[in-house]
């Protein structure tokens, strides 16, 4: 990434509350480039800038840590190409991650990035979501999207993996209190409530986001 791009990542973490290392910007600018370099490829985001790169893709994940905490397991559902699992992984090497998405060409950058970063206990998997409940019944202690516009189908597939202490967390724009409230009905069906909603802008855009809290009732 550019030095613009650079100081947006250093200065969006900061107002998250994230002091970024000097070895972890060279973890996220190596992942970045390689971010650039597949995509030139296959189609992995329509964001192709540095800076853009740097704030919606990398800050936008990383907000995800104003509410998941490590040591634990958690799962990305939808991760594409690897948000917000591998920047949250760079930051939060005590997380344990399940990254899935049902594209294989996207998982297979990922578990490039995955080498290329040196992660441990990070598995990219190449699997339609309602297929875990299989090998992943009540594991996770936290299962994240932000691909999902759909809240209830996100936590039908999430609710199998969960642990009954652990929190769905779904990752949204501008709109979420109209989507949390046309989903509470469904939840309910499914066993589940809304938590909290934490909403905030996010750095160097300004743009609304959301972290939807969703545990088992």
């Amino acid at each position: 990434m550019n030095e613009r791009a650079r100081d947006f990542l250093k200065k969006g973490a900061a107002e998250l509350g994230i002091e970024l290392t000097a070895a972890q910007l060279k973890s996220l600018d190596l992942f970045a480039e390689e971010l650039k370099k597949w995509n030139r490829k296959i189609n992995l985001t329509a964001i192709t800038d540095d800076e853009g790169i740097a704030v919606k893709h990398l800050v936008d994940s990383l907000s995800l840590l104003k509410v998941v905490r490590g040591p634990a397991r958690m799962l990305d559902i939808g991760s594409g190409g690897g948000f917000p699992g591998i920047p949250v992984k760079v930051v939060h090497p005590d997380l344990a991650i399940v990254s899935v998405d049902a594209v294989v060409k996207k998982i297979s950058f990922q578990k490039q990035a995955v080498r290329l970063l040196g992660f441990q206990s990070f598995d990219a998997l190449h699997v339609r979501a309602e297929t875990l409940a299989a090998d992943y019944p009540d594991y996770f202690d936290w299962v994240v999207s932000r691909a999902f516009s759909d809240i209830p189908s996100f936590v039908a597939m999430a609710l199998p993996v969960l642990k009954p202490e652990g929190r769905i967390v779904a990752m949204k724009g501008k709109n979420a209190a109209e989507e949390v409230s046309a989903a509470e009905e469904e939840l309910q069906k499914l066993g589940a409530r809304v938590e909290s909603v934490l909403d905030f802008n996010l750095p160097c855009s300004g743009d609304a986001r959301s972290l939807v809290m969703i545990v088992k009732k």
